[in-house]
């Protein structure tokens, strides 16, 4: 099971930015996503990219959210610009697509309020 470790959330303002990491060991070689999940509502993927770096965004965060991967770090990272109170929720990294079997990490808080 690969080990997945996220970090970077916090507490910013509407307007404000954050930069998620996501630690992944043994995933250098997948195309791998952004998650997030707002309290009662499912876990939807906001982005992902490839192992060339291809990229691709839902609708709601394209151009205010960047995802980029440091193969040699097995790292992966979230830039997150333009921050509005709809993207609070608790962020995950993972394998995109995601089996239903994958294990989870505890993810990383991110709360947009004034």
């Amino acid at each position: 099971q690969v080990q997945l470790v996220e970090s970077g959330g916090g507490l910013v303002q509407p307007g404000g930015s954050l930069t998620l990491s996501c630690v992944a060991p043994g995933t250098t070689d997948a195309i791998m996503g952004w998650y997030r999940q707002a309290p009662g509502n499912q876990r939807e993927l906001v982005a992902a990219i490839t192992v060339d770096g291809r990229t691709d965004y839902v609708d709601s965060v394209k151009g205010r959210f960047t995802i980029s991967r440091d193969n040699a770090r097995a790292t992966m990272y979230l830039k997150m610009n333009g921050l509005k109170p709809e993207d609070t929720a608790v962020y995950y990294c993972n394998f995109c697509p995601v089996s239903h079997t994958a294990s989870w990490g505890r993810g990383t808080q991110v709360t947009v309020s004034s």
